[in-house]
């Protein structure tokens, strides 16, 4: 251990949650400079401290995993994959308390957690099928007596670092396929909610993970920039907003990695005069306020065309007004929780006034939104901006909370033209029930994920997390076959045998 670490510290300070660091197969508390407060967002209350890791206690976990490397990349794949399938059963049987704890330290509903960690776990059972997945390729004959065969092989050294939206899905993401394929992991949660993430790993480390495999550390730009820069580190995953996105794509890049970085999105929702509107507004309240809109799936948009806006406000602004709002860290929690901290809050309600003051209508204003149990939590009720353009800001930027834009087109071709213009490539959905405008849609949007009649079209573990343009930046998507070809390097070998005396020009009779 560093003198930075306390290894003899349980890390327990009076009504806090420890937030310890995992190196070398050991958990540890260390002494920082700075820590950063973790919330319930539905008190308001700070639960726990996270330590702000400098570039010792990242040089440390860097060479700790790249020790283990050597031994983990030899370990044959079924038995990298009993491990993850008692990782798996580990999972399942611990579900409802790790669900919970993401309402603790998130704020999301416990349906929502439920689908955090259910869709986390789907890509540790993808993980379990390592065996299969790594396998190469071999043709013989490529030229006479000349065969060719392709392997892939692990990287090293991999690091994900995590934003706050999705504590279990997100971490899951990256992790179990890495290590799978025979790679070692350093793992930088988000500050914001470590203690899912947190337990996810000490799970793991039951199932039987070695020391060194996995390591966790913490910390805020300059643990990402010691991870980016360490010179042991081979590839870098990433999630969260765009302009870090870019940053992490670039500044991985430019010291040798091997990069995917997941971005932010302003994701349209077309309505057509058409459409099922039971469906569709069912499916538009799913998109735009579920996990309070915190997702980089969320519908934040609906593009209306046609009539289709005087069938669709009514019942939608009846549909959003029944929502409750308030806590979800209890047993019968509140269909929409708290956004992550007081900062977004203000950031949110800024963005609405925005829309307000460049002339959008505002329908249903969750501003004022009171909740007595809680008075201190982080609450903004779901909100309904109309009449809005592509000129405004709240057009313009990922919002990021509970907001609908309504924005209205006379025809589709216009209202594609316009979504195929913002930078952002995500998601795009449709409600229709022609073929033919489903069709086209499909064929023209510009967003890596589609969505037919589907609200949130976010793909299953064995389909790549697909963004575009500046909601991704890399060659290789998280999730799916891209995933494991992401973690590994192909390896090609091109193999002759001479028969006796065959091309040997130094053979004399």
């Amino acid at each position: 251990m560093t003198k930075n670490i306390s290894a003899a510290s349980s890390g327990k300070v009076p009504g806090l949650d420890p937030v310890p660091i995992f190196i070398g197969g050991k958990w540890s508390v260390p002494q920082t400079e700075k820590t950063s407060p973790v919330y319930n967002p539905s008190t308001g209350e700070v639960i726990a401290q996270t330590p702000m890791c400098g570039l010792e206690i990242v040089d440390q976990a860097v060479k700790d995993a790249h020790r283990a490397f050597a031994d983990w990349s030899e370990t044959p794949p079924v038995e990298r994959c009993r491990i993850l399938f008692r990782y798996k059963m580990l999972l399942e049987e611990e579900f409802e308390p790790l669900a919970r704890r993401i309402c603790r330290e998130h704020g999301k509903n416990i349906a929502e957690a439920r689908g955090d960690l259910r869709r986390g776990i789907e890509v540790v059972e993808y993980a379990c099928g390592i065996p299969e997945l790594l396998k190469g390729e071999v043709l013989e004959n490529v030229a006479r007596g000349i065969d060719c065969e392709m392997v892939r092989q692990a990287h090293g050294v991999c690091v994900g670092i995590c934003p706050y939206n999705f504590p279990a899905l997100v971490p899951m993401w990256m992790f179990p396929l890495a290590i799978a394929c025979g790679n070692t992991f350093i793992l930088k949660l988000s500050e914001k909610v470590p203690l899912t993430g947190i337990r996810l790993i000490q799970l793991l480390e039951k199932a039987g993970l070695p020391p060194g495999v996995l390591n966790v550390v913490h910390g805020g730009r300059e643990c990402v920039d010691a991870l980016l820069t360490h010179p042991l580190v081979r590839a870098i995953s990433f999630v969260g907003s765009s302009p870090v996105a870019k940053y992490i794509f670039e500044k991985g890049t430019q010291h040798g990695k091997r990069v995917q970085a997941a971005g932010g999105a302003k994701n349209y929702v077309f309505v057509l005069p058409d459409a099922d509107f039971d469906n569709s507004v069912t499916g538009l309240v799913d998109a735009a306020f579920g996990c309070s809109g915190q997702r980089c799936m969320a519908g934040s948009t609906a593009v209306t065309i046609g009539k289709a806006a005087e069938r669709l406000m009514g019942p939608l602004s009846k549909a959003v007004g029944s929502i409750e709002v308030g806590p979800t860290d209890r047993e019968h929690g509140a269909r929409m929780g708290a956004v992550i901290s007081s900062e977004h809050l203000v950031r949110v309600s800024r963005l609405i006034e925005s829309g307000v003051k460049e002339g959008a209508s505002l329908v249903v204003d969750g501003r004022g939104v009171k909740v007595k149990e809680a008075p201190q939590g982080f609450y903004l009720g779901p909100t309904i901006v109309d009449r809005v353009n592509a000129k405004m800001e709240i057009a313009r930027e990922e919002v990021f909370g509970p907001v609908l834009n309504i924005m209205r087109f006379e025809d589709l071709d216009a209202a594609i033209e316009m979504a195929n213009l913002t930078p952002f490539g995500n998601g795009a959905c449709i409600y229709t029930q022609s073929g033919k405008a489903a069709r086209e849609f499909k064929h023209r949007i510009k967003a890596g994920m589609v969505g037919i009649n589907v609200g949130v079209p976010a793909p299953l573990a064995y389909f790549p997390f697909s963004g575009w343009d500046d909601s991704f930046f890399g060659d290789l998507h998280l999730q799916g076959k891209e995933a494991i070809l992401f973690y590994t390097r192909a390896k090609v070998t091109t193999t002759r045998w001479f028969r006796h005396g065959e091309g040997d020009i130094w053979h004399k009779d």
